[in-house]
């Protein structure tokens, strides 16, 4: 999302349109000396993965207040992230929530990825989206979501910290895209035909789903301008909002250059069930 907009990973803009810069404060916020920092939090109970984040070459990006964690982990239960650990960390949470909202000029929503298949990602997760909504009701909640599937397992109590959390999903979230690791390694495997993919190709998919379902959020245009168009356009009865997300154009390396991008192939390909980011039948 960053390079889109011509962010560099120190936050300054390198950019060469100034479409990228129109409509840049939907996702950041213009710092000091025009540094530029995505509104995000980052929030887990173990610190390893924040470690991870602050060690990349976009930990600088992120504004250090903004990483919130524990030090105990869920450890794959979702009872812990909801009412033990998780409720013990989530008001630490909601008061960074609190002054990034505070912030914003005109509050749309909330954006949560999280995973379904953990204790932290499910149980935590949903328990930050009804905490969100309990303070702000009129506010869009969308979702992405990492939904276990049977073939791609980590953890054997995936189904039941799913189950938990869709309840909560269907009851709280508003919109929700749901992603699984199955299908994007079958598109890895079918189409971009990766031996075998690491967790950055996953990763990469999953980047480009988010900034393309928020493309219209960021850059001008009519069709689903803000979240709650979108909402409109999608949802036809309030607890059906659990969105398949396709992307095109999606193409193995080597035959790159032999492909003619046209509007037919790239509608076809994007409505495909090969290229759906959920392995469910569409």
């Amino acid at each position: 999302m960053a390079s889109e907009h011509g962010i560099n990973v120190e936050g300054a803009y390198d950019g060469n349109n100034s479409l990228q810069l129109e409509r840049i404060n939907v996702y950041f916020n213009e710092g000091m000396g025009g540094r530029y920092v995505p509104r995000a939090v980052l929030t887990d109970l173990e610190p390893g993965t924040m470690e991870s984040i602050r060690g990349s070459p976009f930990g600088p990006l992120f504004r250090p207040d903004n990483f919130v964690n524990g030090q105990s982990g869920a450890g794959n239960n979702w009872a812990k992230g909801h009412y033990t650990e998780g409720a013990e960390l989530v008001d630490a949470v909601m008061d960074v929530v609190r002054k990034e909202a505070e912030g914003c000029d005109m509050l749309q929503g909330f954006q949560i990825t999280h995973s379904m298949g953990g204790g932290t990602g499910a149980g935590m997760g949903t328990l930050l989206v009804s905490k969100i909504r309990e303070e702000y009701p009129d506010r869009i909640m969308s979702t992405y979501s990492v939904i276990p599937s049977p073939k791609v397992s980590d953890t054997v109590v995936e189904p039941y910290n799913a189950t938990l959390s869709v309840h909560q999903l269907v009851e709280n979230a508003d919109q929700c895209f749901a992603l699984d690791n199955e299908a994007l390694y079958d598109i890895c495997f079918r189409t971009l035909k990766l031996k075998n993919p690491s967790y950055d190709d996953l990763n990469t998919l999953i980047a480009n789903a988010i900034t393309g379902t928020t493309c219209s959020l960021r850059f001008p245009g009519q069709l689903n301008c803000d979240l709650r168009k979108l909402a409109v356009n999608m949802v036809p009865f309030p607890r059906l909002h659990f969105f398949l997300v396709g992307f095109a154009p999606l193409t193995s390396g080597q035959s790159q250059d032999y492909r003619v991008l046209t509007v037919p192939e790239l509608t076809a390909q994007a409505f495909d069930a090969k290229n759906m980011m959920c392995a469910a039948d569409p």
